[in-house]
């Protein structure tokens, strides 16, 4: 699938992309996580700076880049690395966004007010906490590093340093969950300055502490559904696993927008290539510049178009259809799946556009 291309063939005019940036350290890693995170690699934060800036620099240069429309600084634990790192980061980035429409970090629910109120003094508009539950019970069985105390007064300082924009991440179906547990989480969701909620299914995925034992799920449909209702009831849905005030950041990737991915396992994606770094943090300090391509043919846009269309809000233009896949969708009207809307085709269900998708290209 990936193959090594001349980056001649992807240069581009971007103009205002979104970005990306990777930060690969955390303090604790959680059971169940699968991402590009590090704890014993602290040491190499100021060498990890300098390889992200040849990065960026090098991608703004090379696609033109004159603006970035949206930032999401992830990981990893963004807020486990000091303000000295941000505050270089945002004078690299400063030309670049003075039109910018959101900047999003993600943070630990541990993380100091000192760091909040200077984090959002650099321009940063909208903070990601993975709190993940209020039950120090469930927080435990994850490996999260805070308690619930530590969480409460973290978002609550949050909207004290000036924060508008929350999200929270909540994980649900694990094996602790019961419908006390997760009503009591939403309670306390009810009695904080939250904007937006993260929901997601606990996964047993690869390359995790948790990797094979799916004793650690709950397998309850009925329990998933009464919370995901239930969420509903406070935040609007606009994607399978989001609710409230719509991140545009993501939005921008479920609408195809182009995007820089900077630092180690990042992904971007220009025209019809993605491109992946390096995930091996040393490897990528070495040469940041070291890109994997993968070509995306017409078949596989589309796909993506309709598939990420079909799990959000924004739909998918009904003229990427073909007239056999076109009379599909005439079927899945008629069945209440899908309904269309000035041309374009939307789904009531987010959850089922994996089997929506696989029926219509099929």
């Amino acid at each position: 699938m990936q193959s090594k291309e001349s980056n001649t063939k992807i240069n581009t005019l971007l103009h205002s992309p979104l970005l990306y940036i990777h930060i690969p350290f955390c303090d604790s890693k959680c059971n169940y996580c699968a991402f590009n995170s590090y704890t014993n690699l602290n040491h190499l934060k100021k060498e990890y700076f300098n390889a992200i800036k040849k990065q960026l620099l090098n991608d703004i240069e090379k696609f033109n880049v004159t603006n970035f429309e949206t930032i999401f600084i992830g990981g990893g634990t963004p807020s486990t690395m000091p303000i000295s790192f941000y505050e270089k980061l945002f004078k690299l980035l400063e030309p670049f966004i003075k039109n910018t429409q959101e900047i999003t970090i993600e943070a630990n629910p541990n993380a100091s007010f000192e760091w909040l109120k200077e984090i959002k003094n650099l321009g940063v508009n909208r903070i990601s906490f993975g709190a993940q539950s209020f039950n120090d019970e469930k927080l435990k069985f994850l490996n999260r590093n805070h308690s619930s105390l530590q969480a409460i007064k973290t978002i609550e300082n949050a909207k004290k340093a000036g924060f508008d924009n929350i999200n929270l991440d909540i994980i649900y179906s694990t094996a602790l969950d019961t419908y006390a547990l997760l009503q009591n989480d939403l309670k306390t969701i009810d009695s904080l300055p939250i904007t937006h909620i993260s929901a997601y299914s606990l996964m047993i995925e690869e390359n995790t502490k948790w990797e094979g034992d799916f004793s650690k799920r709950k397998e309850d449909e009925k329990l998933e559904i009464w919370f995901i209702d239930e969420v509903k009831k406070r935040f609007n849905q606009y994607e399978i696993s989001n609710f409230g005030k719509k991140c545009l950041h993501n939005l921008g990737y479920w609408k195809h927008k182009e995007y820089l991915g900077i630092g180690a396992g990042a992904v971007g994606f220009i025209k019809n290539f993605r491109y992946y770094t390096q995930n091996d943090v040393y490897e990528y300090i070495k040469n940041p510049i070291n890109y994997k391509y993968e070509h995306l043919n017409k078949k596989d846009l589309k796909k993506e178009k309709i598939f990420l269309g079909l799990r959000s809000i924004i739909g998918f233009e009904k003229n990427l259809l073909n007239e056999n896949e076109k009379e599909k969708v005439k079927i899945l009207i008629s069945e209440k799946k899908l309904y269309e809307k000035n041309k374009k085709i939307y789904s009531y269900d987010f959850l089922l556009a994996d089997a929506i998708s696989a029926y219509i290209l099929d």
